[in-house]
C-alpha cells in the first residue's frame, strides 16, 4: 500500500509513545501532561447537560454559533483590547484546527513561515503539510526564551509570508515582553507580513508578567490572526472548542476551508463554552494552584546539581537545561523514565533548538511533583 509523503513530515511523537507507557505502569509519575488536571467548571458541565437534554445535537454553522461568537467578540474587546465583531471570529475544534486553518488561508507552497524553536509541536508539521517552508527562529535561554528581533530580521526573506508567535509559550513558559512585540510590529508593517499568534495560555501568567495580545498593538489587528482556546484557561480540553479572531477577509477564507476539516466544533460544547466566560473565579483558583506548584518545581530543579532552569512566567511548563549530563535530550528522558520512573518530554520534540532541554509540566498534583523531584534528586548522580 502506498502512503502520502505528507505523513512523513510529521514524524513519530515521543509524547505519544511515552503516554502509552503510562497505561501499563502505574508507578510512573508523569510530568508530561499538556492539559490541566482540573475538571471543567461546574457551570460549564451543567450547561452541557442542559443543552444535551434540549436536543442540541446537530451541526452549527461552519463559522460557529452566533451567540458564542458574540460572547468571544465581547471578551476579546474587554480583556485583550482587540476591537472585534462576531463576523471577525471563527469557532474551531480547539486551537490546533485554528492553526491549521490560519496557515491554509495565508500560505501557498514555497512560502516561508517563521516559527519559534523551541515551540509548540504543531507549527512546523502543519506548515510542511501544506508544502510551505517553516523557518526556525531560535529562542535562547539567555533571553529568557523571549524573541530576539535582530535574529528575526535576519530570517525574513522575499518568500516570508507569516510569523508565528506563542506567548505564553509551550514549552518554555516564556511570556514575550511588550517591547519585543512592538519591535516585531515594526517588521510586520515594513515587510507586509501576517502574524499568527497562539495565545491559548493567556490567563496563566505569574509574577510580574503581563500577557499582551499582539493584535492590541497600534495598527496590528489588520495583520493578525489571534488564536485562543477554552482548553487550557478553562480546563475544557475534551470539549474541543477554540477560536480565531482576524480581519473578516481572513475569517472568510478560514471558514471556506473548514468544510474540509471538522464542519463545526461540537454544538453542545459551543453553547457550554459561553458559560466559561462567567467562571473567572475558578480560573484564578487554578492559576494560584499552578503558581504554587511552579514555585516548588523551579526551586527544586535549581537545587539539583548540573541542572538549571529559567523561571517560567506563564503556561504550566518548566524547561530545564540538562546539557551538562552529556546526553541527548531523548537519552536523558529515557534515563529518568528508567531510573526514576518519572516521565518528562525531550526538548527536541519542540524543535532542533530544544536539544539539551526537557519539558516538565506542573499540571499535575503538588504531591506528585514533590515525589517526582525527590526521585530525580535520588538518581541524578548516576546520570
Amino acid at each position: 500500500m502506498r502512503f502520502s509523503e505528507r505523513t512523513k513530515c510529521i514524524g513519530e511523537s515521543k509524547i505519544s509513545k511515552s503516554l502509552a507507557i503510562l497505561e501499563h505502569n502505574s508507578s510512573i509519575i508523569s510530568l508530561g501532561a499538556g492539559e490541566p488536571d482540573f475538571p471543567a467548571p461546574k457551570s460549564v458541565i451543567t450547561a452541557a447537560k442542559k443543552y444535551l437534554d434540549k436536543g442540541y445535537t446537530h451541526y452549527s454553522s461552519l463559522q460557529g454559533r452566533l451567540e458564542l461568537r458574540e460572547a468571544i467578540a465581547k471578551k476579546v474587546k474587554k480583556e485583550n483590547k482587540i476591537d472585534a465583531t462576531a463576523e471577525e471570529v471563527i469557532v474551531t475544534c480547539g486551537a490546533k484546527e485554528a492553526i491549521l486553518l490560519g496557515m491554509f488561508s495565508t500560505l501557498d507552497p514555497g512560502d516561508e513561515a517563521i516559527v519559534p524553536d523551541p515551540g509548540y509541536i504543531a507549527y512546523m508539521p502543519v506548515a510542511k503539510t501544506i508544502n510551505a517552508v517553516p523557518v526556525p527562529m531560535q529562542l535562547k535561554e539567555e533571553d529568557d526564551f523571549d524573541i530576539s528581533v535582530e535574529r528575526l530580521k535576519k530570517l525574513v526573506t522575499e518568500k516570508t509570508r507569516l510569523i508565528v508567535l506563542n506567548s505564553p509559550s509551550n514549552p518554555t513558559g516564556a511570556v514575550y515582553k511588550k517591547k519585543s512585540l512592538e519591535e516585531i510590529a515594526n517588521v510586520v508593517v515594513e515587510k507586509n507580513l501576517t502574524v499568527l499568534t497562539d495565545e491559548v495560555y493567556e490567563k496563566l501568567v505569574y509574577d510580574d508578567a503581563e500577557h499582551v495580545s499582539f493584535a492590541s498593538l497600534n495598527g496590528m489587528k489588520e495583520y493578525t490572526i489571534t488564536i485562543q482556546s477554552f482548553s487550557k484557561s478553562y480546563a475544557m480540553t475534551g470539549f474541543r472548542v477554540g477560536y480565531a479572531v482576524a480581519p473578516k477577509e481572513i475569517i472568510n477564507e478560514m471558514t471556506e476551508f473548514k468544510i474540509c476539516t471538522t464542519i463545526c466544533a461540537p454544538t453542545i460544547s459551543q453553547l457550554a463554552a459561553i458559560e466559561a466566560f462567567k467562571a473567572e473565579a475558578y480560573v484564578q483558583k487554578m492559576r494560584r494552584e499552578y503558581d504554587r506548584r511552579r514555585k516548588m518545581m523551579i526551586k527544586r530543579l535549581n537545587e539539583l546539581p548540573n541542572i538549571r532552569c529559567v523561571r517560567p512566567r506563564g503556561a504550566f511548563y518548566a524547561f530545564p537545561n540538562v546539557s551538562s549530563f552529556g546526553m541527548s535530550s531523548e537519552k536523558f528522558t529515557d534515563f529518568l523514565l528508567k531510573e526514576a520512573k518519572v516521565l518528562v518530554v525531550p526538548g527536541t520534540e519542540f524543535g532542533n533548538y530544544g536539544e539539551g532541554y526537557v519539558r516538565m509540566s506542573y499540571a499535575t498534583a503538588y504531591e506528585k511533583i514533590e515525589e517526582a523531584m525527590s526521585r530525580i534528586e535520588k538518581v541524578i548522580s548516576k546520570a
